[in-house]
């Protein structure tokens, strides 16, 4: 909207010589859209706790908008920092505690949604009172141009204008009082405002005196205006000094005129001091926009190293953690960089997203399927445990050795176990394998004690089978067998001394029952029924096996019989040589029969003892 038409303009213009030369002229001012920087931190606010910072929160937008909005936004920016330092720590205890960076979510915060509500609150509020400012703009405009109106018909008045200096000022007044108006209509405003202030001074010719007394305190008032504005240049926070200046600014313009020979002079040093502080302005900020720029393309490289990164070849756990750990040091870079330019700020991070997810994503696929092959190895390492676990407290030292050392060459050929789980079941499985080694270490050294003792029984034995005297027979066969028993009764002996031992027994053996005349079948008899003993004490399941190896042996031995019976048939005993064979054929015939006899004997033996 016009406050004025131009018609008053061009009528004060030609009423009053060179009167242009008085209007104040609006300084362009030199902005930029961008982000300022938040004031340094507080030192009482950044020692609180988020929710305390919630609670003060919560206090400081009950007060006025504009007032607090800096408090409001400092306190929200403590607030996520605080936030995002907690969320790392989580997640450094997530990572030792041995879980996937996968994984990992943030615990749940109340005190975050109860700060998004309050900002909420705020905003609301905020939009309401930037809207009321507007609105109240809008009607401080209609109150100005209606004072205009009135000064232009005082003006324009054919009546003695001296009776209305009063009315005058008390426009004047009026004017000051009412607040800002919209940016747009500023400059024109202020420019027929001063038209028609000093026209009607021109026209009421006030006295001199008067007149200087007002442009001497308008002159002094600009003057401490100039100075303030000069000492904006030494003011370190670029932003805070550019919205000091605007500040002025909206004084100079409140003051009246000074005189015609100081009107250029003060405002040219105004507009020199404002320069200063916009060229300030300005560089600081293309300062900034050189950064961004230079943000801008260190990031584009980052995106594109990304973005080439191979992930298809990657099949082990190990290069896949070379891959994050790279991935990870890219991250880092890209949050030490600043900002972009706004207009390729959001579609760079976007694409840098984009690139990380994408290798996540692969990464996350192959864990998935890894994480099949683990669980499945997992199964297979808890069974070899299991069975491991079984055999642990077997004395049968053979077997269980054999077992053991077989389950620990299928444990090498089962594939890799989560860390998390891998140590606890490798240190389960071999404490069983260690724990049954370490009983059959005991057992063995035990054993080589008794297997040495028994050494020196048999050989003391072999002595007394030595000894026995031959003269008398029946006496001496009964020692013999006594001690042939007693022989079955000693324990095992060391066993790279056992057949040089069990040789000189059974030589010993032989050679007293050849003393005693006892024939070689009795005497096979005699060493089974000894040996049958020992047989027996090892139980029923043994002299089961005795008996079937003796009938196998006995069957055998019938059938051999049979055939070399038929087969004398086909000799002749007339001839010499035929009748050689047949000799032969019939002492191997009566020897074979000898000895199923003596099996049949060993066989009713075995069943003596079933």
């Amino acid at each position: 909207m016009q406050a004025i038409d131009t018609n008053a303009q061009t009528t004060t213009a030609t009423t009053v010589e060179n009167e242009t030369a008085i209007v104040v002229e609006e300084p362009k001012v030199t902005t930029i859209e961008q982000t300022i920087a938040v004031e340094p931190i507080k030192a009482d606010l950044a020692q609180k706790t988020k929710q305390e910072l919630v609670e003060m929160l919560s206090e400081t937008i009950t007060g006025k908008v504009e007032e607090v909005k800096e408090t409001v936004e400092l306190i929200k920016q403590l607030f996520y920092k605080k936030q995002k330092i907690e969320i790392e720590e989580q997640k450094k205890l997530f990572l030792e505690a041995g879980g996937e960076e996968l994984d990992f979510k943030a615990t749940k915060d109340t005190s975050e949604e109860q700060l998004k509500a309050l900002l909420n609150e705020f905003r609301i509020c905020k939009a309401a009172h930037t809207a009321a400012i507007e609105q109240q703009k809008e009607a401080n405009l209609l109150q100005k141009q209606h004072i205009l109106e009135q000064m232009k018909m005082l003006v324009e008045s054919n009546d003695d204008v001296s009776g209305h200096i009063n009315e005058f000022k008390s426009l004047q007044q009026k004017w000051k009082s009412i607040g800002v108006v919209p940016a747009s209509a500023t400059t024109s405003l202020w420019k027929t405002y001063n038209v028609f202030q000093e026209k009607f001074w021109d026209l009421i010719k006030i006295n001199n005196e008067f007149r200087e007394y007002d442009f001497k305190k308008n002159l002094e008032a600009k003057t401490a205006i100039c100075l303030a504005a000069e000492r904006l240049v030494e003011v370190t926070d670029v932003v805070s000094a550019f919205q000091q200046l605007q500040k002025f600014h909206e004084e100079w313009h409140e003051l009246g005129p000074v005189s015609r020979e100081n009107r250029d002079a003060i405002w040219n040093r105004f507009k020199d001091a404002s320069a200063a502080v916009n060229k300030m302005h300005q560089s600081h900020f293309d300062a900034i926009r050189k950064i961004e720029e230079e943000n801008q393309a260190l990031k584009e490289a980052l995106c594109s190293k990304m973005e080439a990164f191979d992930f298809s070849e990657i099949k082990t756990y190990k290069a896949w953690d070379d891959a994050t750990q790279t991935i990870l040091s890219w991250q880092e870079e890209w949050r030490t960089l600043g900002f972009a330019p706004r207009n390729v700020n959001q579609k760079l991070f976007e694409r840098y997203r984009k690139a990380c997810d994408a290798i996540f994503m692969a990464k996350n696929e192959f864990y998935k399927a890894s994480k099949l092959i683990l669980n499945q190895n997992y199964d297979k390492k808890k069974a070899l445990c299991e069975q491991a676990e079984a055999i642990k407290d077997s004395t049968d030292w053979k077997e269980g050795t054999d077992k053991l050392i077989q389950l620990q060459k299928e444990w090498k050929n089962v594939g890799p176990l989560a860390k998390r789980v891998s140590d606890d079941l490798w240190k389960r499985f071999i404490t069983a394998c260690d724990y049954f080694f370490e009983q059959k270490a005991k057992n063995v050294s035990s054993q080589k004690s008794e297997e040495t003792a028994n050494l020196l029984k048999k050989k003391e034995l072999i002595e007394k089978i030595s000894n026995i005297n031959s003269k008398n027979s029946s006496e001496s066969l009964v020692t013999l067998r006594s001690l042939m028993a007693t022989w079955n009764t000693i324990g095992h002996v060391p066993f790279k001394e056992k057949d040089k031992i069990y040789k000189e027994f059974r030589v010993e053996v032989d050679k007293k029952f050849e003393e005693l005349n006892i024939d070689a079948t009795q005497r096979k008899l005699n060493n089974f029924k000894s040996n049958l003993k020992d047989i027996a004490s090892k139980g029923d399941e043994k002299i089961y096996r005795e008996r079937e190896k003796l009938t196998r042996a006995y069957e055998h031995l019938k059938t051999e019989i049979a055939t070399y019976e038929n087969n004398i048939g086909f000799f002749s005993a007339s001839s010499k040589k035929g009748g050689s064979l047949i000799l032969d054929m019939e002492r191997k015939i009566q020897s074979l029969k000898d000895e199923c006899q003596l099996i049949e004997d060993k066989i009713k033996l075995v069943d003596s003892n079933l």
